[in-house]
């Protein structure tokens, strides 16, 4: 260790003088806090100095950072911990300047040292304070390149918590295996985990080679017992991940000799993984056995059930002043469209007379009932725009959901836009989808409905109709698509705005909370195929009590959203805004995220929001996903990229689950959703890159791609996408399906040759690769408005391969006042789009 004068710069009562040590305590001689724990970091150099590459305990691998200034490292040592000292091992590339702080909930800082000075190598830090994260803020380089770190160790005890016990059973037995390669068929990896030792796991004779083992769910990782055969590993690491792509180092062995070894570790994960980089023979690796035990980190339980939240307004008919608590939350989030307020009213069964609940921003209205005519509202549910001048077209991110409603004047108005499902509600009467006064509007989405009287959309300008029945539907402005609904006009495109499929081939609704008596429930509805109608009275699924959810509230960190989803709980959002330290990883088949209110989460440093496995079942509904300032790969990814099980006897379902990229401030993301499972169901997303609001420029809120699709047999009902930089829908997965297809394209590109690619001015706004053999589609939209460049002429709005399997129903592209136009419709057929009138260019049927 070499010693070095360091500046003297204090920052909190904390943060004494910086001066490294002249020999480590006792506790550097201990395993770190920080090895193998949860990093994340303001930025990463390249994939191959990724933050956990400094709590690997591997000093051959590091951290490195952009190239700028206010750059952090941040580890979570997965539970408070006394901090007594903290050791920076600088590449090159080091921090002159930094600070090293400690927060209990990583948002609030306190500085524990500030250094000025450094000149690199081992810095030593002797500090004091207590906390769960513990970060270095780097505020000067020393050199041009960013801020590299071989490791960042951080010593302490976690004494006065309850300390962790490892078991003695080996929780890898008989679970399912994998490996990079295989010696033979009579060497499978699974042979490494059967219990029996005299069968083995051997590879092939090169390196690297690597062998892994599935548990089946997260699980706290506290120790791993290798038994190697003649062919051993020498150098290798024991390393876990929760979704088998993103992988920490629990331990780094060098030098081994074979035999049988036990090696502790601290971390958890759903997959353990051996990865061989030098092997102690000229054979392969090979494994008789390997033994993975779990224990507890010490960390209590996450209990489920429990009260709603202070967000959630739960009424009955005798509610005293009930009209006034709908009027003060509208009051309130009438105009507030990139606001944080969050509210979901929730009505027990009964009759309501004489309410009228106008339904602002982020407000949810829904029926306690296990029906909808459970709940009775002889009134109105209102959306109106009087917020933005009679305009509708902005009305987003709202809903009603489970109720029935009979109009006080006969007709229900609900002008809204996109994000804003009307979901199982009985109308006992008509419903205007305008505006009072008729003005502009832009939406939206009906599904398991029932309208007694006649449907009006007016001045919608597109609207989409699933499995519900009415009583009639007057007119239309350019796409109105109906599928499953009885009452429903007749396809017309040709001539008219309509397209209908008698029934929906794939459908099933979206989780709700209902009262059993007195015990919250979420219901959740089976899988319906070949649907025509609306699924109640007699609904088919499973109920789930509320104590088999963690009711997430406000300030709940994302370590115990992913502890409950551990321990096997399902998850239910109260309304609110949930800023993400770490990626939430929904693991197990069958779990439930359900949000209530529009609950938005913000994944904080560049992290992806969520990543779903490649299970079946999985339900999320009812939430927003809005992009954070700093680039996240993937706000919500679905499976993980390879993924090949069938899941069409219970297929994942994305419900209400919406995604925005700027608008409330600057945000970024490479992708918003990729879908790489099969046979997953999108049902109604509003995907958007924002056009308006806060943070919004070219490249200020840069987002490449809206929706990716990799999964096979994939089903889209209701597909909102806008305004992505580059492509808005890229379907890369066989037989995929999409029914009713809303876009913009991108307002903002400033000029053509910023979207010009492979010769081919213009992004489709639905693009499905080359390499794809069967696809069908109906009721496609796309519209453009090239304010920064109205000289932009876009070759086309679709783009599919012309071969049999490729079936493209009703598709339509629109200059929107002459601000740009379409040359085509789709790839090089269909008219242009000309002049200031808003005229669509039509195809019924491609190729």
């Amino acid at each position: 260790m070499r010693l070095r004068s360091l500046g003297i710069a204090l920052a909190t009562t904390a943060a004494l003088i910086a001066l490294p040590t002249t020999h480590p305590p006792a506790a550097a001689a201990d395993t770190p806090l920080s090895q193998g724990k949860t990093a994340t970091a303001s930025s990463t150099e390249n994939a191959g100095t990724a933050a956990a590459k400094a709590v690997d305990g591997d000093t051959g691998t590091r951290w490195s950072s952009a190239a700028a200034d206010d750059q952090w490292f941040q580890v979570d040592l997965g539970a408070t911990a006394s901090v007594t000292q903290v050791v920076l091992n600088w590449e090159t590339a080091y921090g002159k300047d930094y600070k090293v702080q400690i927060s209990t909930d990583g948002t609030s800082w306190t500085d524990l040292k500030s250094v000025t000075g450094s000149d690199g190598g081992v810095d030593t830090l002797d500090v004091s304070g207590q906390g769960r994260y513990v970060r270095m803020l780097g505020v000067h380089r020393a050199t041009p390149w960013g801020y590299s770190l071989w490791e960042f160790q951080v010593f302490g005890s976690t004494s006065g918590t309850t300390q962790p016990t490892c078991g003695t059973a080996n929780a890898a037995q008989g679970r399912p295996a994998t490996a990079s390669s295989t010696e033979n068929a009579g060497t499978p990896a699974s042979a490494a985990f059967d219990g029996d030792t005299g069968t083995r796991w051997s590879s092939q004779a090169s390196d690297p080679q690597w062998l892994r083992v599935d548990l089946g769910s997260v699980k706290d990782l506290c120790k791993v017992d290798l038994n190697w055969e003649t062919a051993y590993g020498k150098d290798f690491q024991i390393q876990a991940s929760s979704d088998g792509q993103s992988w920490s180092t629990l331990k780094s062995v060098t030098g081994a000799s074979g035999g049988t070894a036990s090696y502790d570790v601290s971390g958890s994960g759903r997959y353990v993984r051996i990865y061989g980089t030098a092997r102690g023979t000229g054979y392969g690796y090979s494994l008789w056995e390997v033994a993975v035990h779990t224990g507890s980190t010490g960390t209590p339980p996450v209990q489920g059930g429990g009260d709603l939240g202070p967000n959630v307004i739960v009424v009955d008919p005798s509610t005293p002043d009930l009209q006034k608590k709908f009027d003060d939350v509208f009051a309130q989030q009438e105009s507030s469209q990139f606001g944080t307020g969050r509210y979901q009213f929730l009505l027990k069964p009964g009759t309501y007379n004489g309410i009228n609940a106008q339904m602002g921003f982020y407000t949810s209205i829904s029926g306690l009932g296990l029906n909808p005519d459970d709940t009775q509202i002889n009134g109105d549910v209102t959306v109106d725009a009087g917020w933005f001048n009679g305009n509708a077209t902005q009305n987003f991110w709202r809903s009603a959901e489970n109720l029935a409603i009979k109009p006080s004047n006969g007709t229900d108005r609900w002008a809204v836009a996109q994000a804003a499902p009307f979901r199982r509600i009985h109308v006992q009467g008509g419903l205007n989808l305008a505006p009072n006064g008729y003005g502009w509007a832009s939406g939206g989405y009906i599904a398991d409905s029932k309208i007694d009287g006649t449907v009006g959309p007016y001045s919608q300008q597109q609207w989409y109709t699933r499995d519900s029945s009415v009583g009639g539907w007057t007119n239309g402005v350019w796409n109105m698509t109906f599928s499953g609904v009885q009452g429903a006009p007749a396809t017309n495109f040709d001539s008219g705005p309509y397209t209908t499929l008698d029934t929906t081939p794939v459908s099933r609704e979206k989780p709700f909370l209902y009262l059993d008596g007195s015990t919250y429930k979420v219901f959740v509805p089976a899988k319906r195929t070949d649907v025509r109608g609306v699924s109640w009275p007699a609904d088919a699924g499973t109920s789930i009590p509320l104590d088999q959810f963690y009711v997430v509230k406000p300030g709940a960190t994302a370590a115990t959203v992913n502890q409950a989803l551990a321990q096997g709980l399902n998850l239910l959002f109260t309304p609110g805004v949930y800023h993400l330290d770490r990626t939430i990883d929904v693991a197990r088949a069958n779990t439930v995220v359900l949000g209530l209110g529009l609950a938005t989460l913000v994944p904080d440093n560049g992290i992806d929001a969520m990543h779903v496995a490649d299970v079946d079942g999985v339900r999320l509904a009812g939430f927003l996903i809005d992009a954070g300032p700093v680039n996240s790969d993937t706000l919500l990814r679905i499976g993980a990229p390879g993924s090949t099980a069938d899941h069409s006897a219970n297929p994942t379902t994305m419900q209400d689950v919406f995604v925005r990229i700027g608008g409330a401030g600057p945000g970024l993301a490479t992708n918003s959703v990729v879908v790489d499972s099969d046979d997953v169901i999108i049902d109604h997303t509003w995907i958007w890159r924002a056009d308006h609001g806060s943070g919004v420029g070219w490249d200020t809120n840069r987002a490449d791609y809206g929706l990716r699709v990799n999964g096979d047999d994939v089903l889209a009902t209701g597909l909102f996408v806008e305004h992505f930089n580059t492509y808005d829908v890229y379907w890369n997965g066989e037989r995929g399906r999409t029914i009713f297809f809303q876009n913009e394209k991108a307002y903002d590109a400033p000029n053509a040759a910023a979207i010009t690619h492979d010769g081919i001015v213009g992004y489709a706004a639905y693009k499905v690769a080359d390499s794809v053999t069967t696809h069908e589609a109906w009721g496609l939209g796309s519209y453009c408005n090239y304010t920064a460049d109205p000289s932009i002429v876009q070759a086309h709005g679709f783009q599919v391969p012309t071969t049999a399997g490729i079936k493209m129903h009703d598709l339509l592209v629109i200059s929107l006042g002459g601000k740009g136009r379409y040359a085509h419709v789709v790839d090089n057929t269909g008219a242009p789009t000309s002049g200031t009138d808003t005229v669509p260019s039509k195809v019924t049927q491609f190729p």
